[in-house]
């Protein structure tokens, strides 16, 4: 008989989730997108009643709500980068963010936009090694 082995393909760390479904969040890179809806988060199962909520470093399903006439009303996938909402890290520290943002990416897992606007959390950049890449600074 064969054991069934459970297998994750990216570590996952247990961040505080500090947006829900509705939340506007701000595009942190250069596609043409300034405000984002989250609509989605992707492989959130949950309760009934219960409004999914996600974390930095989730892949959510956002609607453009400002941006370039082309960008707007586009339904696309987004990585959250940053979370207002205050989350622990492994080493005891509790960390921080002025804003809510997110980039934008293909479904294929590239970023669309070729620069990111602000610091990305570290907790993003270890599940989205493409993410770290493009950063110009990973706190």
């Amino acid at each position: 008989m064969s054991k069934r082995i459970k297998r994750r393909i990216t570590p996952r760390r247990k961040v505080s989730p500090g947006l829900t479904i509705r939340s506007v969040i701000t595009c942190a890179d250069n596609t043409g997108a300034r405000k984002l809806r989250l609509i989605q988060v992707v492989g959130y199962k949950g309760r009934r009643r219960r409004l999914p909520f996600a974390g930095v470093g989730d892949l959510v399903t956002v609607s453009v709500r400002e941006g370039t006439p082309e960008m707007r009303h586009k339904v696309l996938s987004a990585v959250i980068i940053r979370q207002k909402k205050p989350y622990r890290r492994r080493d005891g520290s509790w960390i921080r963010f002025d804003d809510n943002a997110a980039v934008i990416i293909t479904p294929d897992g590239m970023l669309q936009g070729s620069d990111i606007k602000g610091p990305v959390a570290r907790e993003a950049v270890d599940r989205w090694p493409r993410i770290g890449g493009v950063a110009k600074m990973i706190v």
